[in-house]
């Protein structure tokens, strides 16, 4: 007991600090970072992110971010880059050099190298008053005055500042540049979290037949049309091919129970005149909200006013939208 209360104590220690020290240096944003950030929205090229051990993991995991969310970003590995990498840093970019003490010897043989390129350098240090803080014409400064770990070597707090000041500066970048769900999107094409920001219900109601009668239809033909097409409804058309209703095997069963006489029934004693519909440009996600909202799991897809087809609940969860 005495060993699972000291662990329990451990982690809740490692969480403040760390998240103390992100506070820190959030109070510690200012102009600086502004200016920071107002040049990478200017330049034309990408932003070049490097480091050494740990810091390299977090540059590149930075750098995921940034493209995923329209800033064009790339990764270069400050030991390799004075065997050739530097040939990655172009006109029109700007480097960000990720090193707690700024002071490593790798940081010191690369920083001129940079330099002679003409591009901006920018440290995320935690010593400003470092060598790569002394050389870099912007400072993001991620202070870490302490690590987590007892001995206070292993990288825990620094990396984690590294980290969020590195969300920090996607998040303003894309709130700049006007970044929308869309163009999330475009680089988002796979899985769920794609499909939910770009599939339409028009990409899915294709792949099933319509199942539609007429309003002169006999009830036979309308539980025929549910049986035969499988989506639990039918379409009603009027005689001018308009939308006049909708029946589900829900309405049928309903109507059939409360019936005396079965031979009486027509269609408008089990047609919905006014049924959930949406548009075939609509998001897929719209269909899901509606459906939810409703208590329903189908709706009629409409263009141009005409119905095409339908939408099912278990489109969406196929499509792994819900």
């Amino acid at each position: 007991m005495k060993l699972s209360k000291n662990i329990q104590s451990t982690a809740k220690k490692v969480l403040t600090q760390e998240a103390e020290a992100i506070l820190q240096v959030s109070a510690g944003i200012n102009s600086d970072f502004e200016a920071c950030v107002e040049h990478l929205l200017s330049i034309p090229g990408r932003i070049v992110f490097t480091g050494i051990g740990k810091s390299a993991i977090i540059a590149q995991k930075i750098v995921a971010t940034m493209n995923s969310t329209g800033t064009p970003a790339l990764f270069m590995h400050a030991a390799d880059a004075i065997h050739g990498d530097l040939g990655m840093i172009q006109d029109g970019d700007a480097v960000i050099c990720i090193s707690k003490s700024g002071d490593t010897p790798e940081i010191k043989v690369l920083v001129p190298l940079i330099k002679r390129l003409q591009v901006k350098l920018i440290a995320m240090v935690s010593n400003k008053h470092s060598y790569l803080g002394q050389q870099s014409d912007y400072i993001l400064h991620a202070l870490a005055e302490q690590e987590a770990d007892l001995l206070n070597l292993a990288p825990t707090t620094s990396t984690t500042v590294a980290l969020a000041l590195g969300d920090a500066l996607a998040v303003c970048l894309l709130e700049c540049k006007g970044f929308t769900a869309q163009d999330f999107a475009k680089y988002h094409p796979g899985g769920a979290l794609g499909k939910r920001l770009y599939l339409k219900v028009g990409d899915i109601y294709p792949t099933h037949e319509f199942p539609a009668i007429s309003h002169t239809s006999s009830i036979q033909e309308a539980i025929h049309e549910i049986s035969s097409k499988r989506l639990g409804a039918t379409a009603v058309l009027d005689a001018q091919g308009e939308l006049a209703g909708i029946i589900t095997d829900g309405d049928v069963r309903r109507t059939l129970e409360n019936s005396k006489d079965w031979s009486a029934i027509v269609l408008a004693d089990m047609m919905n005149t006014t049924p959930k519909t949406i548009e075939a440009e609509a998001f897929a996600t719209e269909a899901l909200a509606i459906m939810q909202s409703k208590n329903i799991t189908q709706l009629v897809v409409t263009a141009n006013k005409k119905a095409v087809g339908f939408v099912h609940l278990h489109d969406l969860l196929k499509e792994g939208i819900v």
